[in-house]
C-alpha cells in the first residue's frame, strides 16, 4: 500500500527525469562520475538519448539499481565485481561475463586502465619508521588508520587486508573517502586507502606501500550494463564498447586532477577527454548555477511535499485514533516513536530493496519520519479539550462526527498545525540525505562539495535548504491564521 501511494504521488507531482532511452548511473566519487559522463557522451555521439544520474552511492546501491532496471549501465571494476558482486569469480572478463549473464547483466572490455587499491602512509612517518610494504605495518600497532566507509566494510577492503597480513591495528575509523585522504595529508591519521589513479595522491606527503602479498586483485575499469539493453536500444552496447581500451592510468589520473584540483566540471573534462581519444569534437557544458538551483529546488520540494501529504493524510487519523481508542493509543504513539529512533541513513537503506533508488525510497523514509510530531500533536490537541466543552456539545445534540468537525477539530487545530510545522521543518533537513540514493535535492551539491572539498558547493545546498525551512515556517504560519479562528489565536497567544 505504501509503495503504491508513494509511486502515484511521485508520478503526479513530478515528471520523470529518466525518460531518456538509456540511463547511466555512477558511484559517488570523482572517477566514477567522470566515467559515467564518458558513457553518457559516447551514447549521445552515437545518436542515442542518454542521461546520467551521478553520484548515486556505493557499489551495492548501483548494482541494485542496475538489476531492478532503474539504470541501464554504470562504471565499475573487475576486482570489485569479483569480490563483492559475484564472490569467488576470478577477476577476468570472461569469467565475470559468465557469472553475470544469469543475472541479465554483462560488461564491456576494460576501458584501458587499472585503478587498484593502495595503502598510503604519511611520508614523514614512513621514512622515520622504515615502512615500505603493507607487511611492515604489523610492527606498528599504534598507527591510526582512517579508511573510506566502503573500503572498511568490503571483503576486498580492510577486513580482508587485516586477515591477509595479520595487521594488529585497532584504532580504525570510517570516513568519507575524500575526507580520509585530506586527513592523511594534514596528519590527522597515519594511513588510508587510495585509488592508484587518484588525483590527490601527493608524493611529497604520502607514500604508497608495496602490496607485497598481492592482496588486491586487478581493478580494470569496465562498464556494467543490462543485457536487454541491446534489444531495447539497438546500438547502445556497441556505443559503450567504443570506450574500450581508450584511457590509460595517466590519462585517467589527469582527468581526475582536472576535476579535483582545477575545479572543472566532470562533464566538461569527460567531453574533452573523449574528443582526444575519439578524434572528433565532443561538446558538453556544465549547468549554470541558476539551472542547478532550479533543478535541486524542484527535486527537494518534491521530496518534502509528497512526504508531508502522506504524513498528514496518515498522521492525523492515527492521532485521532490514539485519542479515541486509548487502549491502542499508546501502541500508536510508541510505534511512531520507534520509527523516529531509527537512524535516517539506515532507514533509507532499508527502503532500497522495497522501492529501489531515487525519489520513492527517500519519500517513504521521510514520510515515516514525519509521523511522530503529527500523531503526537493531534492526540495532545484533542486530549487538551476540556470535559466541560465536550459535555456542552453533547447537551446541544451534536453527534460524533458533527462534534468532531465543528468543535474538537477546530479546538485541536493549533496543536495539529504545530505538529505539521515541526514535521515539515525537520523533513526539509532530513531530505538532503536522499541524494545518497539518487533522490537529488539540496543534498546533491552538498555531497559533491564534500567529495571535492568545495565549500561553495556545500553552501549551494545548505543555504537554500535553510531558506526553504524558514519559508515553510512562514507559509504554515499564514495557513494557521486562516485555519484557526481569531478567538483561538488570541487565547493561544
Amino acid at each position: 500500500m505504501l509503495k503504491t501511494l508513494v509511486t502515484i504521488l511521485v508520478l503526479t507531482v513530478a515528471s520523470r527525469s529518466t525518460m531518456a532511452q538509456v540511463v547511466v548511473g555512477s558511484k559517488n566519487f570523482t572517477e566514477g562520475v567522470v566515467v559515467g559522463d564518458l558513457a553518457m557522451l559516447v551514447l549521445e555521439s552515437a545518436g542515442i538519448e542518454a542521461t546520467h544520474r551521478s553520484a548515486l552511492g556505493g557499489t551495492r546501491v548501483l548494482f541494485e539499481a542496475l538489476q531492478s532496471g532503474q539504470i541501464d549501465a554504470y562504471g565499475d571494476y573487475t576486482g570489485t565485481i569479483s569480490q563483492e558482486l559475484v564472490p569467488g569469480t576470478p577477476p577476468d572478463e570472461h569469467a565475470l561475463r559468465a557469472a553475470l549473464a544469469p543475472l541479465g547483466l554483462g560488461i564491456t572490455s576494460s576501458l584501458g586502465f587499472n585503478d587498484t587499491y593502495a595503502i598510503a602512509v604519511r611520508r614523514d612517518l614512513a621514512e622515520a619508521r622504515g615502512i615500505e610494504t603493507i607487511s611492515d605495518l604489523r610492527s606498528h600497532p599504534d598507527l591510526q588508520f582512517g579508511f573510506g566507509n566502503e573500503f572498511i566494510g568490503r571483503s576486498d577492503g580492510w577486513p580482508g587486508l587485516r586477515d591477509a597480513y595479520g595487521l594488529p591495528q585497532e584504532d580504525v575509523r570510517g570516513l568519507e573517502h575524500d575526507l580520509a585522504v585530506a586527513a592523511l595529508r594534514d596528519g590527522s591519521i597515519d594511513a588510508t586507502d587510495v585509488y592508484t589513479t587518484e588525483a590527490k595522491i601527493d608524493p611529497r606527503r604520502m607514500v604508497l606501500l608495496e602490496d607485497d602479498r598481492e592482496f588486491f586483485p586487478p581493478y580494470q575499469s569496465v562498464i556494467v550494463h543490462r543485457l536487454d539493453l541491446s534489444e531495447r536500444v539497438p546500438g547502445a552496447i556497441e556505443a559503450l564498447s567504443r570506450l574500450e581500451g581508450r584511457f590509460d592510468e595517466a590519462e585517467m589520473q589527469a582527468m581526475n586532477a582536472s576535476v579535483e584540483i582545477d575545479g572543472r566540471p566532470e562533464v566538461e573534462v569527460a567531453a574533452e577527454g573523449l574528443s582526444v581519444v575519439m578524434g572528433g569534437e565532443v561538446v558538453a557544458s556544465a549547468a549554470t548555477l541558476f539551472d542547478r538551483l532550479t533543478t535541486t529546488t524542484l527535486e527537494h520540494l518534491r521530496l518534502v511535499l509528497v512526504a508531508m501529504v502522506l504524513g498528514v493524510a496518515v498522521g492525523v487519523p492515527l492521532g485521532v485514533a490514539a485519542f479515541r481508542l486509548p487502549r491502542i493509543g499508546h501502541w500508536i504513539l510508541g510505534g511512531t516513536g520507534v520509527l523516529q529512533t531509527i537512524p535516517s541513513l539506515a532507514l533509507l537503506v532499508f527502503m532500497i530493496p522495497i522501492l529501489g533508488i531515487g525519489a520513492a525510497p527517500a519519500i517513504a523514509a521521510l514520510f515515516l519520519y514525519s509521523l511522530l510530531p503529527i500523531v503526537r500533536n493531534t492526540e495532545l490537541g484533542l486530549r487538551g479539550i476540556s470535559p466541560e466543552l465536550q459535555e456542552s456539545a453533547a447537551v446541544l445534540g451534536f453527534g460524533g462526527w458533527a462534534r468532531f468537525r465543528r468543535i474538537e477539530l477546530p479546538l485541536a487545530m493549533p496543536s495539529i498545525l504545530a505538529g505539521i510545522r515541526t514535521s515539515t521543518v525537520m523533513i526539509i533537513g532530513f531530505a538532503v540525505l536522499g541524494a545518497l540514493i539518487g533522490a537529488g535535492g539540496y543534498g546533491q551539491p552538498i555531497l559533491n562539495g564534500v567529495r571535492l572539498l568545495d565549500e561553495g558547493l556545500i553552501m549551494e545546498g545548505a543555504i537554500p535548504a535553510a531558506v526553504m525551512a524558514i519559508a515553510a515556517q512562514g507559509l504554515l504560519g499564514i495557513v494557521e491564521r486562516h485555519a484557526v479562528s481569531r478567538g483561538l489565536r488570541i487565547r493561544r497567544s
